[in-house]
């Protein structure tokens, strides 16, 4: 990983969630200025220990800053707080996209247009673990001319940066987060599925991660989520109800170009099911829950 240029940039993140929160803490760590917003203020002022300032509006946050990070839930919420920051933006400040927000990328980079800021799009691939050392994929689209500028902020949070296009507004980076994401569906459903029909039939759940392990269905994911949900540990890395958010953000970019999303569709149902039994802020491994009809094992 290149080395970031320490205090290269004054940064603004919008957004201290499971992902923003370590991103800020990171980018001050690595010697950047950080301002950070969010809307619960005081799951924001944890980091003031780490260096970082927290703002009271979204307009005090990006004052002054060079580079503006948005780390919020999905697309709705992100135009709300970025036209919320307009008082303190400037022409040409660098706007970097972190959210994954489907095919909402039009309407934010048509913002970015109408308000002369640089816009880059830039979902990451990672969950809270990721994101607290520094590890995350950065999926990024963006001029060559603003590279440079960004560069050493997705050093500071991540171990590799993919440039998939050289125009934030085609959106490019946040349609190959869709794919990412029905990958991602795919496996924890598989996983939860197996296990709860291994408890089911009273088979020895650890039979099954013995035959799987070391061999080619094996890998990092797997081991990740069958072991949160035999321990019984759903600290989430990234929540069920967000799992759901982001299945309808595939069906959406789906249903537009005619691709039937059979898994996806069946997956979003198993994670709005183990949400209305209670499991929707817990991580989404917890979907494993769905497989039983008063929601527990």
């Amino acid at each position: 990983m290149t080395e970031p240029t320490t205090g290269r940039a004054a940064v603004a993140v919008l957004g201290t969630g499971i992902i923003g929160a370590p991103i800020a803490r990171n980018l001050a760590k690595n010697g950047h200025r950080v301002r950070v917003w969010n809307r619960t203020r005081g799951k924001a002022e944890a980091l003031a220990a780490d260096g970082v300032q927290v703002a009271d509006t979204p307009g005090d946050a990006v004052r002054g800053a060079d580079i503006v990070l948005t780390v919020l839930t999905d697309g709705p919420q992100v135009l709300e707080t970025i036209r919320a920051a307009t008082p303190g933006l400037r022409e040409g400040t660098v706007w970097v996209q972190v959210s994954t927000v489907g095919e909402a990328v039009d309407e934010l980079a048509a913002f970015a247009r109408a308000q002369g800021l640089v816009f880059v799009d830039a979902p990451v691939q990672g969950t809270r673990r990721p994101a607290e050392n520094g590890q995350l994929v950065i999926m990024a689209a963006g001029s060559h001319a603003v590279r440079g500028a960004v560069q050493p902020v997705f050093d500071s949070i991540g171990k590799r940066t993919v440039w998939v296009g050289d125009d934030g507004a085609t959106g490019a980076a946040s349609r190959l987060k869709l794919v990412l994401t029905t990958w991602v569906i795919a496996l924890t459903h598989g996983v939860g599925e197996a296990l709860a029909l291994a408890a089911g039939l009273g088979v020895d759940p650890r039979h099954f991660i013995d035959v799987v392990s070391g061999g080619p269905m094996d890998n990092g994911y797997f081991q990740g989520k069958s072991s949160a949900i035999l321990s019984g540990d759903y600290t989430p890395s990234f929540s069920v109800e967000n799992a759901e958010k982001d299945a309808r953000l595939v069906l959406e970019a789906a249903d537009r170009v005619g691709i039937r999303m059979d898994t996806v569709e069946a997956g979003r149902a198993r994670f709005r099911r183990a949400s209305q039994q209670g499991h929707g802020a817990q991580d989404m491994a917890a979907g494993y829950f769905a497989a039983f009809p008063t929601g527990e094992a």
